[in-house]
């Protein structure tokens, strides 16, 4: 479908510069939508382009004597989705885009469900380029040190993609206590142990050729490297040769590879050695039943480490999965990771879990019988300066990490399920769940579960100060008092 246009053929250009920013387009482009200027009139240049027709930057353009009717709300799946495909390097990107934009505002909202859709389709194809492409500035940056500087050190980079200032901040978080910089041939990122900053590229040649630690490093990958595990064509699929130039140990591969068969056949032929120390018999606890596809709760959570059915897995540090004893009785079912848990690798211990166990403690429950795990597995968060702000998941994150909460739910078979907040009771009992109609009402799920909702801790942190958190907490407490009761009836 498609809405009201202009009569006129005037042609207009419009310029975003930096030409990967979701600021920058987005202003242009609400500019292009209230002077009711169509995708097909409208030129989009890169920063620096020039336009071949000259046509007048569409900010110029009159607006009309009618305002436009007020647009519909631009969903935030198709920011996100833009700001990703803005780092392509891909000419038409900026016209898919506002497309897009124009269709969604014009009668087609719910444009990104539609899989087979030609836009939709290409966009995703954008995205994930250069979510691709971010992964291995991740995994293949290295840090050479600065000589005659102390803890200063500097990376060359070639990435396909205008990809700097969306992974710059990863690096940031992982070397905050080092002074670094990463050099591309077109943008650079320097950080100087409180600030981020980003400036125009540089060359290989302003990055150390090669630093005292690599020798070390080649001499601890050649020891690790386990040649009866050796698939050349993983190697190849994930460690492209491209980016060998970036690796100190990529000078070992051909020698490590070519003596392989003859490693594989020494590690064969070797007698047997009896251990060097003893290591204590640990008792086995009983297993709950295995999923279907006979994944138990370690298998499963190493699997989860590896998860991408959501975007939300680049951004944040590591997978958080749940913990506690196998054959827990009673489950807690959070929202997501915070700052701490994302950090930590552990579920509930930052302020929400640490006043969880405050209330847990006053009940008389001990923490260790319980099953701790959140609805979503990776930290969705908002960066304001050096904090990193919770930001609530989407729909379609509770949608990806369903299948890792229900593995966990077949694997410990709890007999309690408390669901903490709205995400998870979302999670657990559906959509149409309203948690403060039902907080702390039994309810029993299609296998027989018993379960309750009650807000989560980190509600009750947001009641501000005095009697408003006191009876926000005592809420909390009452809810989890149903605990007790169920206890004492089993």
């Amino acid at each position: 479908m498609t809405g009201p246009a202009r009569t006129d053929l005037q042609r207009w250009s419009a310029r975003v510069d930096p030409a990967w920013s979701v600021e920058a387009w987005r202003a242009v482009a609400r500019a292009a939508l209230q002077r009711q200027v169509t995708p097909p009139q409208l030129d989009w240049l890169d920063a620096g382009d020039g336009s071949l027709l000259d046509a007048p930057s569409v900010l110029d353009a009159p607006l009309p004597v009618e305002p436009p009717p007020t647009q519909a709300a631009v969903p935030r799946d198709f920011l996100e989705l833009a700001a990703t495909c803005l780092c392509h390097r891909e000419p038409q990107r900026l016209a898919l885009l506002y497309r897009m934009l124009w269709r969604i505002t014009h009668g087609e909202r719910r444009l990104l469900t539609n899989p087979a859709d030609p836009d939709v389709v290409r966009a995703m194809a954008l995205a994930q380029a250069v979510r691709r492409d971010a992964h291995k500035m991740k995994a293949f940056v290295r840090f050479r040190e600065v000589p005659g500087e102390q803890e200063a050190f500097i990376a060359w980079f070639e990435p396909d993609h205008h990809i700097v200032d969306r992974v710059a901040p990863f690096f940031a978080r992982r070397f905050a206590g080092m002074r670094w910089a990463i050099l591309t041939p077109t943008r650079s990122a320097r950080w100087d142990g409180s600030t981020l900053s980003f400036g125009p590229g540089g060359s290989q040649e302003q990055a150390p050729r090669e630093d005292a630690r690599e020798e070390l490093w080649r001499t601890y990958y050649a020891n690790i490297f386990n040649p009866a595990r050796l698939n050349t064509r993983m190697m190849r699929q994930e460690m492209p040769a491209r980016y060998w130039k970036h690796l100190p140990e990529a000078t070992l591969l051909p020698m490590l590879v070519r003596d392989a068969g003859d490693r594989v056949q020494e590690m064969h032929d070797r007698d047997v050695q009896a251990p060097q120390r003893r290591i204590p018999d640990r008792r086995i606890t009983p297993r709950a039943p295995a999923t279907a596809n006979g994944d138990d709760l370690d298998a499963l959570r190493m699997a989860a480490m590896g998860c991408r059915r959501c975007p939300l897995w680049e951004p944040a540090t590591q997978t958080v999965f749940g913990e506690g004893p196998q054959n827990a009785k009673v489950m807690l079912v959070g929202e997501q990771p915070g700052d701490s848990e994302d950090l930590s690798g552990h579920p509930f211990v930052g302020p929400a879990g640490q006043l969880l166990n405050r209330a847990l403690a006053e009940l008389d429950i001990d923490r260790g019988t319980l099953y701790l795990t959140n609805a979503v597995k990776h930290f969705r968060f908002e960066r304001r300066g050096k904090r990193r702000i919770h930001s609530k998941p989407q729909m379609s994150h509770v949608t990806a990490c369903k299948p890792w909460l229900m593995a966990e739910i077949e694997n410990v078979r709890p007999q309690v399920i408390v669901c903490l907040g709205a995400t998870a009771a979302t999670a657990v009992f559906g959509a149409g769940f309203n948690l403060m109609e039902k907080r702390g009402r039994w309810h029993a799920l299609d296998d027989g579960t018993r379960a309750f909702a009650t807000v989560h801790p980190a509600w009750v942190l947001r009641q501000g100060e005095g009697e408003a958190r006191e009876a926000a907490y005592r809420g909390l407490v009452e809810d989890l008092r149903r605990l007790l009761d169920d206890r004492r009836e089993g």
